[in-house]
């Protein structure tokens, strides 16, 4: 009787958690169907590669998914080593002494920190004391902040899923400790490092108060010519026309587009990075 029960009980739970997961499935395809519904009507080679114009009513979107890539790949640039190479200094060299843990839990509190207190730090010292200005270089390095505590608790934990004996038979053969960590460690824990950069790179995209107060524009109709350029951003431009455009009802269209066109690079650089870490996956199998 009491197995029986044990199995109804196992069934019920499965039952449950199987309709979440189909809820949480249903609810991102509703979300995605109503962006595509309201939103692909305007999608055009035109709106790709033109500028805004008319108070932004007509007109493309092409400066902004050029700034969006810039900054996402500024942030990457700025961050990922950092992140990376701190995870190896608190796992590799710092043991588990008092250090390593006020490091860990200033990490996490950093990680909790909400955006917009990012954006106004990022004005504060990039753009005012650094003298950076509002330009392409200030909103990276404070996306890179935004996104450094999720880089360096998924580099350690990646690093940690790699057994010791591996670092045992490395040192025990010759090598030394960097080796053991370059040829070793690192190309067993690459892949699973890529997720960090998937993550990051999903949240910098679709950021808006961190650029607000260092790098985006309100209207710049032309792409940059340096690092220390403003840009027009998808996630700001589009906060901008829904919300206080000129002819708000005239550009209600293009905001749905522009979000279309956002979930599509978000999706793209996903697809990008999830390719790069089964290569890496693959060959860390085969090697």
């Amino acid at each position: 009787m009491s197995i029986l029960n044990k199995k109804t009980k196992q069934k019920i739970a499965f039952t449950i958690f199987r309709i979440l997961g189909l809820l949480v499935v249903g609810i991102l395809f509703w979300i995605l169907g109503f962006i595509i519904y309201n939103g692909i009507g305007v999608i055009s080679w035109d709106f790709l590669t033109t500028a805004p114009s008319e108070g932004m009513t007509s007109g493309g979107i092409f400066p902004t998914i050029v700034g969006t890539l810039c900054l996402v790949a500024g942030s990457v640039i700025v961050t990922f080593p950092i992140g990376v190479l701190s995870a190896i200094y608190m796992n590799e060299y710092a043991g588990n002494g008092w250090v390593v843990k006020f490091i860990r839990v200033m990490t996490n509190n950093l990680g909790g920190i909400p955006s917009i207190v990012f954006g106004l730090f990022g004005m504060a010292l990039f753009v005012n004391t650094l003298g950076f200005g509002d330009s392409i270089i200030a909103g990276s390095c404070t996306l890179g902040l935004l996104v450094l505590p999720l880089i360096i608790r998924t580099t350690e934990e990646a690093l940690k899923a790699i057994p010791d004996s591996f670092r045992t038979g490395s040192l025990a053969l010759g090598a030394t400790k960097l080796q053991t960590i370059c040829k070793v460690v690192l190309p067993m824990a690459f892949p699973n490092i890529i997720t960090g950069l998937i993550l990051s790179i999903g949240r910098v995209s679709g950021e808006t108060a961190p650029i607000l107060f260092t790098a985006a524009a309100y209207f710049l109709p032309k792409l940059p010519n340096s690092i220390f350029d403003q840009v027009m951003a998808l996630p700001y431009h589009l906060y901008v026309i829904a919300t206080s455009g000129t002819d708000i009802e005239a550009s209600r269209p293009i905001a749905y587009g522009t979000a279309l066109v956002l979930i599509a690079i978000v999706l793209l650089m996903n697809m990008l990075a999830t390719s790069l870490r089964r290569y890496f996956g693959r060959k860390v199998r085969t090697s």
